[in-house]
Order: C-alpha cells, then sequence, then structure tokens
C-alpha cells in the first residue's frame, strides 16, 4: 500500500494513540496531521504527570515540540492552536489500568 493511499485510509477517520509523548508517538502524530489534515479526530491517551493535566502533557511534549514547525509555518501560531484544538483530544489514562484508566462515562 503507498503512502497516499494509506493517508486517504485517515480522512474522516478517527484514531487513538498511545504513547504519543515518546519519541515515535509524536512522530505519528505529526505525520498524519500533515499528511492527512482531514483526519476527522486523534485521540491521544496520556498520562497525568508529575501534576502536570493530559492536555498540558500533549500541549507541551507533543504539540509544542520542533517537529511541528512546518504545520506552525502553514497555519501561522493562531491557526496551528485552532487545528490542534479541533483535531486533537487528549485523553487522561494509562495503559497499565483496566479499561485504559478511563471511568464508564468515557469508555
Amino acid at each position: 500500500m503507498d503512502a497516499g493511499a494509506l493517508a486517504g485510509c485517515l480522512r474522516d477517520k478517527s484514531v487513538l494513540i498511545t504513547g504519543s509523548t515518546g519519541f515515535l508517538g509524536k512522530l505519528f502524530v505529526e505525520k498524519i496531521l500533515r499528511v492527512q489534515p482531514a483526519v476527522k479526530k486523534i485521540y491521544l491517551l496520556v498520562r497525568t504527570s508529575h501534576g502536570a493535566s493530559a492536555e498540558q502533557r500533549v500541549m507541551s511534549e507533543v504539540t509544542g515540540e520542533a517537529v511541528f514547525d512546518i504545520q506552525r509555518e502553514k497555519y501561522g501560531p493562531v491557526g496551528f492552536q485552532n487545528f490542534i484544538k479541533e483535531k486533537v483530544v487528549p485523553i487522561d489514562g494509562d495503559i497499565m489500568h483496566d479499561n485504559l484508566g478511563l471511568d464508564s462515562a468515557q469508555v
């Protein structure tokens, strides 16, 4: 399957990603948003760590990284933040817990 066909598969789809604060995870998130900006939503399962919420960690450890500079240049600072808020949904959870640490209303 070529990259164009793969990107087409993600159009209007929602994706759940674990490990997005890691090296490969943030590259994966950036790549999806760059090659298929019509992805519906990207849900990022992130642990709360040292008092930082999942949303704070995504902003600092994922979308705040230099790998997103191309996106920031493309959309501009405000447009980039709006694009991220529209597409990326941080979820506070942990793969080590049952139901990913989510309560029944979130599952």
